[in-house]
């Protein structure tokens, strides 16, 4: 019996605590809600302001295209599969417009291009494309639209960048019409593995431990979890290795910047040491560089679709409906080994 009292005058205590934490109008029940919150592991403003200055140096920018191209044009790929014509698809983070480069009038009509880096949205605002493009300033871990008001949404390359995820995917499910398609790439945890080995070693060696240089990134088996989480079903995924070579590992680093692609953790270093850096670039030569004196730089992109529920859409049969044996179908005898 003490022992239950002791328990029970434990939690009013933490309650008590609770609400005296909160202003007069909060209750412990709200404050409890508000610290369970998705853990912030990406400074999204430092990703804004990453992004933006990377977009403002416009000629360097369009050089490191190449990646972010290459993988919106997957992606457009995959939505030319499915054999619909669409009214009006939302792209969020959009970036630079990769994925409007790649899309035509026989896809849709009209692309909501939605990033959160206005001037990375801006950067190729002069540009023709084939298909009505409209820009918006949009958080990608907010994305706000009408219930049921989409009949696609896009993402590319920008989904790795995003504290909540789940949160993110159930807002789309939320804005997708029924049987509306969510198609998605983003990095995988096996992005830069050359990369990541190369500066961890060389803080061993030279600092004596790990600092955070490269973000972490999703695996692929958690992927289909975070669809099913969000309530899409008919879950496709799909992985593919992108990769590059580079003259040096200075050069990589410097298209990664140049991409808006930069560190943004929120425990990162300000700065690497110098003597880091190149004891980092000759191990990665030295683990991962090819004969010609290059090295290269691997990029796993994972790629996702799926569907919001409806009644339309093909599903199992309930247990025990079959009215076909297997017995009879496939001669037991016949087949023993």
């Amino acid at each position: 019996m003490s022992k239950t009292f002791g328990k029970v005058a434990q939690l009013c205590s933490r309650m008590c605590q609770a609400r005296a934490y909160t202003s007069g109008k909060e209750t412990a029940r709200e404050y409890l809600e508000k610290s369970a919150a998705p853990f912030e592991v990406f400074d999204r403003n430092a990703k804004r302001m990453q992004r933006n200055r990377a977009a403002a140096r416009a000629t360097d920018s369009r050089e490191v295209d190449y990646l972010k191209d290459e993988v919106a044009a997957r992606v457009s790929d995959r939505l030319l599969d499915i054999k619909r014509r669409y009214h009006t698809v939302v792209e969020i983070g959009a970036g630079c417009g990769h994925l409007a480069k790649t899309v035509d009038d026989d896809m849709m009509d009209r692309l909501i291009m939605c990033d959160m880096a206005k001037t990375a949205l801006d950067r190729d605002a002069d540009a023709e494309y084939d298909v009505q493009v409209e820009r918006r300033v949009i958080d990608e871990e907010a994305p706000v639209f009408e219930p049921e008001s989409l009949d696609a949404v896009v993402s590319s390359l920008s989904m790795h960048w995003v504290n909540d995820l789940p949160g993110m995917l159930i807002q789309i499910r939320k804005a997708l019409v029924p049987d509306g398609v969510f198609i998605g790439a983003m990095f995988g945890g096996d992005s830069l593995f050359e990369l990541r080995t190369a500066l961890q070693l060389a803080d061993v060696e030279r600092d004596g431990g790990i600092a955070a240089r490269v973000s972490p990134l999703t695996d692929t088996r958690d992927v289909g979890s975070l669809l099913n989480r969000a309530g899409l079903t008919l879950s496709t995924i799909d992985v593919d290795n992108i990769v590059v070579n580079y003259p040096s590992m200075l050069h990589l680093v410097s298209d990664i910047n140049a991409m808006g692609e930069g560190n943004a953790v929120v425990q990162r270093l300000p700065f690497i040491k110098r003597d880091t850096l190149l004891a980092a670039s000759a191990i990665y030569k030295e683990l991962h560089g090819n004969e010609d004196g290059s090295i290269p730089a691997t990029f796993q992109v994972i790629y996702m679709i799926g569907w919001k529920p409806d009644p339309s859409q093909p599903k199992p049969l309930a247990r025990g409906s079959g009215q076909a044996s297997l017995g009879e179908m496939f001669n037991a005898d016949s087949h023993k080994l």
